[in-house]
């Protein structure tokens, strides 16, 4: 019977401290402004990446594993007409990487693609179309050849 009488005074307790600024923190902890994760901070903004020049090659990211090429020239011909799609694979399992690219004939046709296809299902999966971005040119290929020379030689260094 006590506890009845008790019981909204306590729920009245709890409301008001936490509706207020500091909350439990003031209650349950003495030195509260030493933890950020008491207290969130403003975000800081992690700068956005710079955008691709706009260009009739598509980087298609968020690709379902069971979608395949032929998939994702359909999903992207409704928009225009599409020169190319590829699904890149992995060569053992032969399933979607999780990204492809989709080249259209003109830029207009891009651009209808993007809007059109950017943040949409295909095949269960949220996918993110955007611009490609062209490939960075590296030093010249220069395969490592183990078995040029061997590791040690019973006739000494020559």
């Amino acid at each position: 019977m006590a506890m009845a009488m008790r019981l909204p005074a306590i729920t009245r307790a709890v409301t008001e401290v936490a509706n207020s600024p500091v909350g439990f923190r003031r209650l349950f902890c003495s030195n509260a402004s030493k933890f950020s994760f008491l207290s969130p901070q403003a975000e800081t903004q992690t700068p956005a990446r710079p955008q691709a020049d706009p260009s009739t090659n598509l980087f298609v990211s968020g690709l379902s594993k069971r979608t395949t090429s032929e998939g994702l020239r359909t999903a992207f011909a409704q928009f225009g007409e599409v020169a190319d799609a590829k699904v890149v694979t992995d060569r053992v399992s032969g399933y979607s990487k999780g990204f492809g690219f989709v080249r259209y004939a003109t830029l207009e046709d891009s651009a209808k693609g993007i809007a059109g296809m950017d943040g949409k299902f295909l095949d269960g999966w949220v996918i993110f179309a955007e611009y490609a971005r062209p490939r960075e040119q590296s030093q010249s290929y220069q395969p490592q050849n183990n078995m040029s020379r061997p590791p040690y030689s019973p006739y000494g260094n020559r």
